[in-house]
């Protein structure tokens, strides 16, 4: 391991390359302490405060992860998403076993807080308006890999299972449907991009300048009245959001360049 002083890149640079192609390749894998940072600036001939830098762009990108008075372990590699609407409520509308083998849900509160202005605005009511509330932890191993929040009116759980801090064992969206007695026949989803709130970074154990990608999905039942409107963040460096669709073929009749069409 090596820094070439006469080259362009910054040192720091040329060291968190070397370290990420290690971890890619798999040399320290998921959940293993790399070596201190005074170890690593004796090896690479540089100052600890350059090998701190590597450390910290590191931590940005999501390789790695910090533990106070622990050191410094590999976080894992990029972690492909299939979670939009679809993937939740596709043609298998049941538990799936093997998510629930590699991801262990934590049920952290349930109670009515003020909504947020984004739900608020999907349920119809005014920013702040009382709602119920279930937010969750998702881990896999040992890495926080996202929080969520499931929101509902308040009216519209009363007396039911979903007010009370249950763990239940099938998805949140079978339980309302039996509770409430209304089926989620569609469903929008809302992805962003933003900085993680302080209480995100901490749970998800993310530097405050590692951004987040943000779900917005917002369940309706058959009337287009909204059930579930559900937040979820991960982080953004370590998430890649994939959807599979079919692309229909040309309809008979219409020209092969519709106007408006067009994209460039």
């Amino acid at each position: 391991m090596t820094v070439n002083p006469g080259a362009a890149e910054f040192p720091h640079r040329q060291i968190a390359a070397q370290l990420r192609a290690r971890i890619h390749r798999g040399d320290w894998a998921p959940g293993e302490r790399l070596p201190s940072i005074p170890m690593l600036a004796t090896q690479f001939g540089v100052a600890k405060q350059t090998v701190q830098r590597t450390i910290d762009q590191l931590r940005i990108e999501g390789l790695l992860i910090t533990r106070p008075g622990s050191g410094t372990f590999v976080r894992g590699t990029k972690r492909r998403m299939n979670r939009l609407s679809r993937g939740r409520y596709g043609s298998e509308r049941g538990y799936h076993a093997e998510l629930a083998a590699r991801y262990r849900q934590h049920l952290m509160l349930v109670a009515q807080l003020p909504a947020p202005a984004d739900v608020a605005e999907a349920f119809g009511v005014d920013p702040g308006t009382p709602l119920l509330v279930r937010r969750h932890l998702v881990s896999t191993g040992e890495s926080p890999v996202e929080v969520g929040a499931s929101w509902f009116k308040p009216n519209d759980v009363r007396g039911t299972s979903i007010e009370r801090p249950d763990v239940f064992g099938r998805p949140l969206y079978q339980e309302v449907e039996d509770e409430l007695r209304r089926r989620y026949a569609s469903a929008k989803d809302q992805v962003s991009a933003r900085l993680p709130s302080r209480e995100e970074a901490e749970l998800l154990q993310i530097r405050p300048d590692t951004p987040v990608l943000v779900l917005l999905h917002v369940a309706y039942d058959e009337e287009h009245r909204p059930i579930e409107v559900a937040q979820a963040a991960w982080p953004g460096p370590m998430t890649s959001l994939t959807e599979e669709y079919r692309i229909p073929g040309p309809r008979p009749g219409l020209p092969d360049d519709e106007p408006g069409m067009a994209l460039g």
